[in-house]
């Protein structure tokens, strides 16, 4: 007869009462059926688990080692019944993430690679948004996790910093500060502006430059929702839009970019919705930062941008 883990349970049972009332109570089975699941074991293990009598019930030396046993094989037993249950239910979940342009640049592959490598059963549903949703899906529940630039004015999100980002600006070939190393914010406020299709104060005052206008609004003549639409505008002339550094990394043909050298830098961060803070969106997080801390020579890159470096090894968008 083989054992079977119902045997252990019987035993264990047993062994802990010593009593073969309560264990059969415990067990919710009937003492008779318990008495001869211990004789089976007995038999198949072929030593004597417990003496008894007609007033007590005590562990032998040989079943007082077996319940060591027991109660580790019980333990594996039930590890594995959970992992394999775990594993089941992992692989009917989705997690969505939303981006916009760029998404976090360099480090999106490696953390995404990170995430499958950890959740092998959850698909990845990618959504990319346009500026006028700076909270890429999120504040209306379209996605569960997003890559976003701050700062943003969305209600109740909770964000995981990654890295900042010098902000330059970009201007048409001919104008007067195309060649210049860099350039300070004051000398941008006169400058017709191409701002973004975005009801969201806080991400159009960031973009404006307006904690250098000193509350005088900022002359916006058109607004766009894609970064190749304000480029397209660049090129004719229409005006001159802020952007982020990694735009070196694309090719715009009459664009030329100055870094700004008093402008706040933009902050990449993964953020989440209060209310959705699964474990899924938890554990995209901690990859995000677990990768960023193992990739400091990507971080560096984006955080300190070198005009002459060559295009990344990934899209950016």
């Amino acid at each position: 007869m083989d054992l079977h883990m119902r045997h252990l349970r019987y035993f264990v049972a047993v062994a802990e009462e010593l009593n073969f009332t309560r264990a059969a109570q415990r067990m919710h089975v009937a003492q008779q059926a318990l008495s001869a699941q211990i004789k089976q074991l007995e038999q198949v293990a072929g030593v004597t688990l417990f003496v008894r009598s007609t007033r007590s019930v005590e562990l032998t030396a040989a079943g007082a080692a077996f319940l060591t046993d027991a109660r580790a094989l019980l333990a594996a037993s039930d590890t594995a019944v959970e992992r394999a249950r775990a594993i089941q239910s992992s692989e009917r979940e989705r997690l969505a993430v939303g981006f916009l342009e760029g998404a976090a640049l360099t480090l999106t592959d490696p953390i995404l690679s990170a995430f499958r490598q950890r959740h092998p059963g959850v698909r990845l549903d990618l959504r990319q948004f346009a500026y006028d949703d700076p909270s890429a899906g999120l504040a209306d529940g379209q996605v569960d996790v997003a890559f976003v630039r701050l700062p943003i004015s969305t209600p109740d999100l909770d964000f995981a910093p990654l890295f900042s980002e010098p902000v330059v600006i970009a201007l048409p070939r001919s104008h007067r500060l195309a060649d210049a190393p860099v350039v300070a914010a004051r000398e941008l406020l006169a400058e017709p502006l191409l701002g973004s299709a975005c009801a969201d104060r806080t991400w159009n005052a960031f973009w404006e430059l307006d904690s250098h206008r000193g509350g005088r609004p900022a002359p916006v003549v058109s607004r766009s929702t894609t970064l190749l639409e304000e480029m397209h505008k660049v090129m004719t002339g229409l005006g001159i839009v802020v952007t982020v550094a990694a735009c070196r990394w694309l090719t715009f043909p009459g664009v030329a970019l100055v870094p700004i050298a008093d402008a706040a830098p933009s902050q990449v961060a993964v953020g989440w919705r209060r209310d959705r803070a699964s474990e899924l969106v938890r554990s995209f997080a901690e990859i995000a930062r677990t990768v960023r801390d193992d990739r400091p020579d990507l971080v560096r890159a984006v955080a300190e941008p070198d005009f002459g470096d060559p295009a990344p090894p990934v899209s950016l968008r």
